[in-house]
């Protein structure tokens, strides 16, 4: 499986795993969540390597803030599928596992 950055090229953390990548010569592919989202079942298995949905969602965005979502009860997964920017970026997926914002020392673990 040729791995995958999972993100929006506006984060920080998701240009700084693709120059990880690019500095080392390791191919890879991008993924932009707005473009192309997660799919359900993708959803379900990165949560599964990840610690569960609610490992998922950003509740340090701007976009968890405005829609309230610090004060209601909702389901992390609903609301993922709907709004896909609620991810916490970058995800990085491959053979080894997922890691979500890897530093360097785990996205060696990950991609070498």
């Amino acid at each position: 499986m040729v791995p995958q950055i999972i993100g929006t090229k506006k984060s920080a953390g998701f240009r700084r795993c693709v120059r990880f990548c690019k500095e080392r010569g390791i191919a890879f592919q991008e993924r932009d969540i707005r473009a192309n989202p997660l799919k359900p079942g993708e959803l379900d298995t990165i949560a599964a390597g990840c610690g569960g949905m609610n490992a998922l969602v950003d509740t340090e965005s701007k976009l968890y803030g405005q829609r309230g979502l610090a004060w209601m009860d909702f389901d992390p997964r609903e609301e993922l599928l709907e709004t896909p920017e609620l991810l916490r970026q970058p995800l990085v997926r491959s053979d080894k596992g997922v890691a979500l914002d890897p530093g360097e020392k785990e996205l060696g673990n990950l991609l070498l």
